[in-house]
């Protein structure tokens, strides 16, 4: 099992991502994605997402971006709507399971 903890939408930089909804998820997804390659894994062994979205009326734009990174079979996800920590628009935390 890889846990990867909650992923916000800065780029490697260490700065926030410009732009809206979409923009942020595909940052917090890559991000996640590369968390889960410094465990030998990837998107397709993710089992169960949580997201938080600061204003739920973004979940159809969101969903449109998180549909690509998962497009079969995707994870159990959880989505709710949250004031988040710092001025952003989404944070994801992922579980993934890889068997050895």
């Amino acid at each position: 099992m890889v846990y990867v903890s909650g992923q916000v939408p800065v780029g490697s930089d260490g700065t926030v991502v410009v732009g809206g909804i979409a923009e942020q998820t595909e940052q917090v997804l890559s991000n996640v994605k590369a968390a889960l390659a410094l465990a030998g894994c990837s998107m397709d062994d993710v089992v169960k997402t949580t997201v938080w979205l600061e204003d739920a009326r973004d979940f159809s734009a969101f969903n449109a971006v998180y549909a690509r990174h998962f497009p079969k079979e995707p994870p159990a996800r959880t989505t709710v709507e949250s004031r988040l920590m710092i001025d952003i628009k989404i944070e994801v935390e992922a579980v993934a399971y890889r068997p050895i």
